[in-house]
């Protein structure tokens, strides 16, 4: 059987279910996964780095995006640190959207919605967007992404990121300050940086990166 990427719509790899656990200073989180998804295998560091090193709930939130939410470790956390908000998990992998979809449902977490990006509203407006975003898609596939999705934010919003050192982290720092957007290197750590952006002429609400090395 041929193998497939986990950005693929309709993965083409044999199903093999496991559970896997999300461990946080404040929740416990039981996922099932499968192959043919991003990081079947366990939650993959940076995403964990993201979640335990981004900012903090902003109570005052009432939608945000996870994309590329996959199993949906991220939607789920935030789903649970932001009971007040609607959290849209978006992912063009089929698998991925039923595995977060059941994900969601076995924690009682009805503030999620999953979504194919085609199924977004086209009005919605997103107070954060937060991603570990697939980098292997290729520069300008990633580009044409990020520049959709951080258009839904308003002046106050912000998006947070998590991307690996050595697959051009920097460089995408470079390119989002080039189109325009305020930059923030949050956290680096290990093989992965966090970075926080947002509009220019408008500094996001978020609580202040905890270094900038």
């Amino acid at each position: 059987m041929a193998s497939s990427q986990y950005f693929d719509p309709s993965p083409s790899t044999g199903s093999a279910e496991r559970t896997v656990l999300l461990t946080l200073p404040d929740l416990r989180l039981s996922l099932t996964t499968d192959r043919g998804v991003f990081s079947a295998d366990g939650v993959d560091a940076g995403t964990k780095l993201l979640l335990l090193d981004g900012p903090a709930a902003i109570q005052s939130d009432r939608a945000i995006i996870d994309l590329g939410c996959g199993y949906g470790p991220i939607a789920l956390t935030l789903a649970t640190r932001n009971p007040q908000a609607l959290v849209w998990a978006i992912d063009v992998n089929a698998r991925a959207r039923e595995l977060c979809r059941r994900n969601a449902a076995a924690l009682g977490l009805d503030n999620v919605r999953v979504v194919a990006p085609d199924e977004v509203p086209h009005d919605l407006v997103a107070d954060r967007i937060w991603s570990n975003p697939p980098i292997r898609i290729g520069k300008a596939a990633l580009h044409e992404l990020l520049t959709t999705w951080l258009s839904r934010l308003p002046e106050t919003g912000s998006a947070h990121l998590v991307v690996q050192k050595h697959l051009g982290a920097d460089s995408l720092h470079a390119w989002l300050e080039g189109e325009g957007w305020l930059v923030e290197r949050r956290r680096s750590r290990k093989a992965f940086r966090l970075l926080d952006v947002s509009r220019a002429d408008e500094p996001a609400r978020v609580s202040p990166p905890k270094d900038a090395t």
